[in-house]
């Protein structure tokens, strides 16, 4: 756990020495790095090609931390923590290594780097963003209190990791988050909350031509069911309550015993993510006969707008000294490790790694010549929250 800092930056309002070209002229080395993580293919729900995938990811940062992670396994997969220095902890970046492409996509999306574009399957949601991690961390001299934590099922909800970026984001000054950015760059400074529910239904078979009024249709039920819950949105206050997956039944013949479908919630506030959860674990069955059944719950806290604010200002004026600015910022509906570091109280900046677009998609790239920038922003920001060294003072 992180021990309580100030969250005012403790540098003088220069870069300190850090410049664009210096990561230009490393830019091979960074995508002969992103092109190792992407080649190493690392499918969330494969806890073993994650852990081959750690093992890459392990070795490049050793080679330029000068340092072994810890290896953290939970529930079968596999996490890496870098606690750099022995001061307290001030800085926590966050990264995740496993993505949602499996495996074989390499067959049919190669790694390629043509016309200032880099692709590859997880390029951009994250192996760039944690290859800039390193660099950035590496052309530093000084990082004591710097914490790299790197997990292994961000894709998933984060079931295994969300108790160990807590704990390490608890009392720090900033937890900068590595993910991809926003359209055209953009930094990421507010993120819904999410939430994720199965609901059952549980009727009574019966033959659907010879005696259908003896059964209880749980597609009937599900149907009842789906309009209230869909009815729970807010778009005023950004509440989107989306009914998706959807199965009942055995056989075209029969009345359907049982269904179930699954709902997505995202939310900006608490309130509201305690509004729906409330309401949904309500839902009382429409049909005489039938059982509703609710399972899941809140999974991801809301990234207000607030805990990114003051970072995002700084970012700002760093990225102007530098040269690559001006910043601009977006609130996005997906969710991140970072909504957890928010959501114990530290100020979180996300959307900080690459910049390009197609997560998740076939068109997932990276504009290779923004990635010497974004990385020398990512070096300062760091920089920016350390004390000086006595001896360099």
């Amino acid at each position: 756990m992180c021990t309580t800092a100030s969250a005012r930056p403790r540098r003088c309002p220069d870069v300190a020495g850090i410049d664009v070209d210096r990561f230009r002229a490393a830019f091979p080395a960074l995508t002969a790095d992103i092109e190792r993580l992407v080649t190493c293919e690392s499918p969330s729900a494969d806890r073993a090609a994650v852990a081959r995938s750690a093992e890459v990811v392990a070795a490049m940062g050793t080679a330029h931390l000068g340092a072994a992670p810890e290896e953290i396994v939970l529930d079968g997969r596999t996490h890496l923590r870098w606690r750099l220095g022995d001061g307290p902890r001030r800085v926590l970046l966050l990264a995740h290594h496993d993505t949602v492409w499996p495996l074989g996509s390499l067959d049919t999306h190669p790694f390629a780097v043509r016309d200032g574009v880099l692709r590859g399957p997880g390029c951009f949601d994250m192996k760039s963003g944690l290859a800039m991690a390193f660099h950035a961390l590496a052309a530093l001299s000084y990082v004591d209190g710097v914490t790299l934590l790197v997990t292994g099922d961000e894709e998933l909800g984060a079931p295994s990791s969300r108790e160990l970026i807590e704990s390490e984001a608890a009392g720090c000054a900033a937890a900068l988050v590595l993910e991809a950015s926003a359209d055209g760059g953009a930094l990421k400074t507010e993120r819904k909350g999410i939430s994720r529910y199965d609901v059952l239904l549980h009727g009574r078979a019966a033959h659907a031509g010879l005696e259908p009024e003896r059964g209880v249709n749980a597609s009937m039920e599900a149907a009842h069911q789906i309009h209230a819950v869909a009815a729970l949105a807010d778009p005023a206050a950004g509440t989107t309550v989306t009914p998706t997956l959807l199965s009942a039944g055995t056989t075209t013949n029969t009345v359907p015993a049982a269904g179930r479908f699954a709902v997505d919630v995202r939310v900006r506030d608490v309130a509201e993510q305690a509004r729906v959860d409330a309401a949904i674990r309500e839902l009382r069955p429409v049909l005489e006969g039938a059982g509703v059944e609710v399972e899941g719950g809140p999974n991801r806290p809301p990234m207000p707008a607030a805990s990114s604010a003051a970072l995002f200002r700084r970012a700002g004026q760093l990225a102007d000294r530098l040269g690559i600015g001006p910043l601009t910022s977006a609130a996005v509906g997906g969710a991140s490790d970072g909504n957890f570091a928010a959501g114990v109280g530290t100020p979180t900046l996300d959307g900080l790694g690459a910049v390009g677009g197609g997560a998740h998609a076939d068109d997932e790239h990276v504009l290779v010549d923004e990635l010497p920038g974004r990385t020398a922003l990512v070096a300062a920001l760091i920089e920016d929250f350390l004390p000086v060294r006595k001896d360099a003072q």
